[in-house]
C-alpha cells in the first residue's frame, strides 16, 4: 500500500512510564481533535522509560501545530518527558512480507 500518509516519530525518556501513560491517555481526545488518526507506543527492549510514540496524522502541519503548542510543552513537562526528539515523516511505501 502506498499513499500520502503522514507520521510523527517521537523518541523520549520519561521519568516514570505509568505516570507518562496516564497523561498520554488523558490527552487522547485532544490528540484526535488535532488530527491524530492512529498511534503505537513502543519502548526500548531493556528500558521501560525510553518511550517511542509513533502516530499517523491527517497532515504534518496539524501534527507540528499540536506538538509545538504551548499546551503540549506544558503537558510534556507534567508527564515527566525529557529531551524529546521529533521526526515528521511522509510515507513512501508499506508492505507485508
Amino acid at each position: 500500500m502506498t499513499g500520502h500518509a503522514h507520521y510523527v516519530l517521537i523518541v523520549h525518556e520519561v521519568a516514570d512510564y505509568a505516570a507518562w501513560k496516564a497523561v498520554f491517555d488523558d490527552a487522547a481526545p485532544m490528540r484526535k481533535a488535532a488530527g491524530e488518526i492512529e498511534y503505537r507506543v513502543l519502548r526500548q527492549e531493556h528500558d521501560a522509560n525510553q518511550v517511542v510514540h509513533f502516530s499517523r496524522w491527517t497532515t504534518l502541519a496539524a501534527a507540528r501545530t499540536f506538538f509545538e503548542s504551548p499546551d503540549l510543552v506544558r503537558i510534556r513537562a507534567e508527564a515527566g518527558v525529557r529531551a524529546p526528539t521529533f521526526r515528521y515523516l511522509e510515507n513512501l511505501e508499506d508492505g507485508i512480507l
